[in-house]
């Protein structure tokens, strides 16, 4: 089974009812053979140009355990739901984000032992 991250943008108006749109999306997903592992919902948002002459979407990204041949079926089911304006299926680049969280975690390691440093100077001035 391959990681894929799907960024949905549903319609404005199911900002109020979104439960029942999700729960067709993850649906479509989960009778493709995947499994939904995280969703991140980012609300109504406005969008950089009109898409079906809407100029706001309701965003949603939910991060889906597929096997590959699943993805071509959840692309032609999606392009046929009502509720989405717009839907990009990528494969996120492990590599890239565990050297960006191990990069990340060596710079806060720094700055704590800078911070532990400082600390230990001021009570010397004391």
């Amino acid at each position: 089974m391959n990681q894929y991250e799907i960024a949905v943008l549903y319609h404005p108006d199911l900002e109020v009812d979104l439960s029942k749109a999700e729960a067709k999306v993850q649906k479509i997903v989960t009778d493709n053979g995947g499994t939904v592992t995280a969703t991140d919902n980012w609300g109504k948002r406005k969008l950089a140009y009109p898409v079906a002459k809407q100029e706001y979407a309701v965003y949603v990204f939910y991060t889906v355990d597929m096997p590959g041949a699943g993805v071509a079926k959840v692309e032609s089911l999606l392009n046929i739901t009502d509720e989405v304006i717009r839907f990009l299926i990528t494969r996120p680049d492990l590599k890239a984000i565990a050297k960006a969280e191990a990069a990340k975690a060596e710079k806060a390691a720094k700055a704590a032992e800078r911070g532990d440093r400082e600390d230990d100077d001021e009570k010397d001035e004391d």
